[in-house]
């Protein structure tokens, strides 16, 4: 009898413990999902084209998106960027007094120039505004835009009979090549000195049906900046800008595609709606009929095949003669026997269609950089909370938008038409053209102000601003630019009708005690004031 040897139970090995990036699990969604790593710029340079063409066609074939761009420009410029100088002239020999003339005489100026076509425009088309317009739009879709500051000759201008020949040309960003030869510096039409500084820009022309390319400069010798190149870059070492839409192109041809099956599904339930059902036999119980064969009968007698054969065609020929038409004039006249008609209702769109439609609008809208209500126009279940914090969490969007695409678009054109108004003794300076020279980034410095802040309770709105104001934590410069307006402008203007007011013997609507703060709510009943507060609350 042999021994029976025991064997030792086999030990589980519990997998060793590890910390780290991209630990996946059981779903290997991690695994599944290739990423490569190469510089922004290359991404860019790839994708530029296709990205471009792509935002183009829907914005062209999307009311909503057409209408995204126009919301864009509403509330980035409004109207217009409205120039507010802010130049540094404390040791250049100005009093407060005439630094305030000269602000005022470079602004009405500008505003003159800035909405004559045939001024500011070097194909006498566009006014400024029409200009950030175009800018913000290519901004959408091409993802930056480009302008060309030139100077017109005065035997030119003779010609077209205008006065300043400083000019601005708006180019289309796809002519902007795409070449690169690094070896040249030159990468994504943009040529680069060795510091990696944009030095000149490669841009394709047309010219009686001949294509050429001709680089043009940045900077002029005397450092004027030529070229208004405005992107917003992803990375530090990026030349070019890319479509704000591309990171959402996915989402919005889902959506498109998901609203056209719904609204053909629709269609096509609401046209076959009617449903006509019928114990008749159909092609196969014929055929299985004829198969039965002729040994049934004899001598001369009908045999089974024929008997059924003749019952159903009679049957056939009778609803034959009766009519259902299911069209702009429904008719139903007579329905063979053993027939029903059934009236179905539409089952489309189902119950998830307007969760994934609204989640799929919300990502272009991300992407754009409006507000949901902004791009779909649909407000349902909106609150006073939910409409202040979407307004304040898209407002910073608003303003980097004005400040890194719009105004970069136009300060280069307002800085060389300022030079020629100087040099051209159209706007006096002390110190003459040479002393402007000197200093011209200081006394050219410009801020650009927008509309006002989207305010879901104007009342509210104008008790934080009087209560700021109170509580000395902002100055009516600040509140002036929050609401769109020139400080400047809004002083005089408030100075003039205050002299006139008290010119005429009138009690002026600029008067208060300034010692006092006047309290709203004092004259409130309670019970409005209770109100009040639970709506704050």
């Amino acid at each position: 009898m042999s021994a029976r040897v025991s064997q030792p139970a086999a030990v589980t090995q519990m997998p060793k413990a590890r910390a780290g990036y991209l630990r996946d699990n059981k779903s290997r969604v991690l695994t599944m999902r290739s990423s490569a790593t190469r510089e922004h710029r290359d991404e860019v340079r790839v994708a530029w084209k296709r990205a471009a063409g792509l935002a183009m066609e829907l914005i062209q074939n999307s009311g909503m998106l057409r209408g995204a761009a126009d919301q864009v420009i509403a509330d980035t410029v409004g109207v217009e960027l409205v120039l507010n100088p802010q130049p540094d002239l404390s040791d250049l020999g100005y009093s407060p007094e005439e630094a305030s003339s000269l602000v005022r005489t470079i602004k009405q100026r500008w505003k003159r120039y800035a909405w004559s076509p045939r001024e500011c425009d070097q194909r006498g088309k566009f006014t400024v505004p029409q200009m950030i317009d175009i800018a913000l739009r290519w901004d959408m879709v091409y993802g930056e835009s480009l302008g060309v500051v030139s100077f017109m000759a005065p035997s030119e201008r003779k010609r077209y009979g205008i006065t300043t020949g400083t000019k601005m040309c708006m180019v289309t960003p796809s002519r902007l090549v795409q070449d690169t030869n690094e070896i040249e510096g030159l990468y994504q039409g943009v040529v680069h000195d060795p510091n990696g500084r944009p030095i000149a820009y490669r841009i394709e022309e047309r010219n009686a049906g001949i294509v050429t390319k001709r680089e043009y400069r940045g900077y002029d010798a005397e450092g004027r900046q030529l070229v208004a190149h405005a992107f917003d870059p992803l990375d530090a070492g990026d030349v070019r800008g890319i479509s704000r839409m591309a990171s959402a192109f996915r989402q919005h041809i889902q959506r498109e595609i998901l609203v056209d099956t719904t609204i053909q599904t629709a269609i096509l339930q609401t046209v076959f709606a009617a449903v006509l059902t019928s114990k008749t036999p159909s092609k196969e119980a014929f055929e299985a009929i004829e198969a039965m064969g002729d040994d049934v009968g004899g001598n001369g007698k009908p045999t089974y095949s024929d008997e059924f054969r003749d019952y159903f065609m009679s049957r056939l020929d009778k609803a034959a003669e009766s009519e259902i038409a299911i069209s702009d004039a429904p008719q139903v006249s007579h329905l063979a026997p053993d027939e029903e008609l059934k009236l179905l209702t539409t089952q489309t769109p189902g119950p998830q269609f307007l969760p994934v439609n609204r989640e799929l609008a919300r990502d272009m809208a991300r992407a754009i950089g409006i507000t949901f209500g902004g791009l779909t126009m649909n407000h349902e279940n909106a609150t006073y909370s939910s409409t202040r914090m979407e307004n304040s969490s898209i407002w910073p969007v608003v303003m980097r938008r004005r400040d890194r695409i719009a105004a970069p678009t136009v300060q280069p054109l307002y800085e060389s038409w300022l030079d020629e108004e100087i040099g051209e003794e159209r706007i006096a300076f002390k110190g003459g053209y040479a002393l402007f020279l000197a200093h011209r980034d200081r006394v050219a410095w410009a801020l650009w102000q927008g509309p006002a802040k989207p305010s879901a309770d104007d009342l509210k709105s104008a008790k934080g601003a009087s209560e700021r104001l109170y509580n000395g934590t902002t100055t009516l410069a600040d509140e002036c630019a929050e609401l769109g307006k020139d400080p400047d402008e809004v002083f005089e203007q408030r100075l003039r009708e205050h002299k006139r007011y008290t010119d005429a013997g009138l009690p002026s609507p600029f008067e208060r005690n300034p010692n006092s703060k006047a309290d709203d709510s004092a004259d409130e009943p309670a019970a409005s004031q209770s109100q009040r507060q639970r709506e704050d609350a």
